[in-house]
């Protein structure tokens, strides 16, 4: 393995999951992560590379709107589309249900939850792959990152009370429009039943709730904070703004519902960040840069295999 590179991946995954919403909650844990990887990797010498910047091109990956009638209902353009997702999202994340947590407490959460996952890849040191990260990764994944069950998204928090954006403002209800999304469309299902589309638009450096991605994802708010509040860490050169870059496009999610309840009975979210730092010091390494790509996927209802999984109920 060359020399450090798993502790700068370490580093790296600070941004990318400490603030994603899963419970890879403190700092002080994940640097100490970071710090211990640092006395496990052997030196060698190895040559600094740029990155290559992210486009910044948003590409249409779905179908455009047909404006026709699907289950019954009509749409003649994305407000109506979004007007139908809104209804629905804020009728479904209204109701609540007992839960059993992984402390035997009663909580009363989101009826509707959902199952996270994350996946890492695209990972490159200073410009490079290498096959024993990519095999690190889910070691990492596994001891960093701590899924439980999700509200629909953007969502900060199972219980509706703690669900709240950085401004101490309600995601109860959605604030997506049609002006934040690059396209959308409806499929009818034939069972009573549609599935909305979407596709947001691209953002840099999202916050949950106040911008394009954020108002359909559960993104990542403020990395930057959390590299300054790692003593350990320092830049080479230029500021936290200048070096932590992360731009979120081609996520879409597909929202599908009964027509007939006008509630969400099944959902995919799948938000895409493309992340990167760069001319970062931690500890023994110095001037390095990183590139990853996220997936941050939530998938609704959540099933059974992963209320084991996190061991959390339905007290039902």
């Amino acid at each position: 393995m060359k020399k450090y590179i798993k502790a700068l991946i370490c580093a790296m995954l600070v941004a990318v999951l400490v603030a994603v919403g899963s419970g890879c909650a403190k700092v002080s844990y994940v640097t100490g992560s970071a710090m211990q990887a640092v006395e496990d990797v052997k030196s060698g010498e190895w040559k600094t590379k740029n990155i290559k910047e992210q486009s910044t091109e948003d590409k249409v990956l779905i179908e455009e709107l047909t404006p026709g009638t699907y289950g019954g209902i009509e749409f003649n353009n994305l407000d109506d589309v979004m007007n139908y997702y809104k209804a629905a999202y804020d009728k479904t994340k209204a109701k609540t249900a007992p839960y059993i947590d992984e402390n035997g407490a009663t909580q009363e959460w989101y009826a509707f939850a959902g199952s996270q996952e994350i996946i890492v890849s695209d990972i490159l040191i200073d410009g490079q792959s290498n096959a024993v990260i990519n095999k690190l990764i889910p070691q990492l994944l596994d001891s960093l990152y701590k899924p439980s069950i999700a509200g629909l998204q953007p969502s900060m928090n199972p219980d509706p009370k703690l669900d709240v954006d950085e401004n101490n403002e309600s995601l109860l209800t959605l604030r997506a429009t049609a002006e934040d999304l690059v396209a959308g469309n409806v499929k009818d299902n034939g069972d009573g039943t549609i599935t909305i589309e979407i596709q947001p638009k691209l953002a840099e450096m999202s916050h949950v709730g106040l911008d394009s991605q954020g108002k359909i994802f559960t993104s990542l708010n403020d990395i930057g904070s959390v590299y300054d509040a790692v003593d350990a860490f320092t830049w080479a050169s230029g500021t936290t703004d200048e070096n932590v870059k992360v731009t979120y496009k081609d996520g879409t999610a597909q929202i599908t519902i009964d027509t007939a309840s006008g509630e969400i009975v099944a959902a995919n979210y799948n938000m895409r960040a493309y992340a990167q730092v760069q001319h970062a010091n931690l500890a023994v390494v110095h001037d390095k840069s990183a590139t990853v790509t996220v997936d941050y996927i939530v998938k609704f209802p959540a099933d059974e295999a992963f209320y084991d999984k996190v061991n959390v109920h339905p007290a039902g």
